[in-house]
């Protein structure tokens, strides 16, 4: 392994904390409950007269690397917080609890603890599984909910056809790589670029080793924990909120027409867009279309 001053991970990773930081964000930790700590960004001079937004990450890196230029963008005009899911980064828990619902209740608790009455959300992937069911278990609480690329209504044989698309063995050889074949894999499936399959494998080691390989069995744990996508139905409670779906057109792990069946399945109030040319992470690879199409959801002028 590299030493971290000529790790490629380990410099972008002190980059991104400067955006953070430089956006007005700072970084903490606290009890939520007696078991679980959650690590997370929040505003450093707090403003009432902001509304607040949450952004949730999806399964891979820490949420550092995942809404670096949606944290830029969205910074001047709320009071975003950017919490890590329970295994990722310094978040973690005793409980024996692995679901996303355990993820939702833990991330409303801690909204709670400081004081966060009402906010709209964000959530990405398996960030969107933890945002539908905060809004769905605390609707006083939440304003606006924005899924993105997240198959709420996936079904078993979902993630045994992404599984052998990506000609791996299991889910978690995709989700969790640990080796540079294995991030491949999941680039081809996650990403519109096939040139970022052309990186060297030294450089993708030093990604996993950074990136994917800290508390991997706990992860591999959470998947495995997924209420969302254990059998061959679909069990969605309608929102009560105002959704918006944002879709890559070529996503390739949640495909389009999922996102068009599940907006007629989350709720009354839904609208979904496309974002032409993108995959599964449509916030990284078009982010200024990624933000207009939020900021006009949300009805704030960043």
């Amino acid at each position: 392994m590299a030493p971290s001053f000529l790790s490629f991970a380990s410099l972008y990773s002190f980059y991104l904390r400067h955006c953070f930081t430089s956006s007005g964000l700072s970084q903490k930790s606290i009890n939520v409950g007696d078991e679980t700590t959650i690590h997370f960004w929040a505003p450093t001079q707090l403003r009432q007269s902001k509304p607040n937004l949450v952004f949730i990450h999806g399964f891979g890196p820490v949420s550092l690397w995942q809404w670096r230029q949606q944290v830029q963008f969205f910074a001047p005009d709320f009071n975003l917080y950017v919490p890590d899911l329970i295994f990722f980064g310094d978040s973690t828990t005793k409980s024996s609890e692995r679901s996303e619902i355990f993820q939702a209740e833990s991330v409303a608790k801690l909204l709670e603890t400081l004081g966060v009455e009402k906010y709209s959300l964000v959530g990405t992937s398996y960030g969107g599984f933890v945002s539908y069911h905060i809004a769905r278990m605390f609707p006083e609480r939440v304003e606006k909910v924005v899924i993105a690329s997240s198959g709420v209504n996936m079904k078993k044989k979902n993630n045994e056809e992404l599984v052998k698309k990506a000609k791996l063995e299991k889910i978690d050889d995709l989700m969790l790589p640990q080796k540079p074949s294995d991030l491949r894999a999941l680039l081809g499936v996650a990403v519109s670029k096939p040139s970022l399959l052309m990186v060297p494998d030294f450089f993708l080691n030093d990604v996993i080793n950074k990136l994917f390989a800290e508390n991997r069995n706990k992860k591999v744990e959470l998947l495995s924990g997924l209420t969302i996508g254990q059998d061959g139905s679909v069990n969605i409670s309608p929102l009560q909120q105002d959704v918006l779906l944002v879709w890559g057109d070529k996503d390739q792990i949640f495909p389009l027409e999922m996102a068009k069946d599940l907006q007629g399945l989350i709720g009354k109030n839904v609208r979904l867009e496309i974002i032409k040319d993108t995959s599964h992470v449509p916030q990284i690879e078009n982010a200024a279309e990624f933000n207009e199409i939020i900021k006009n959801f949300l009805g704030a002028s960043p």
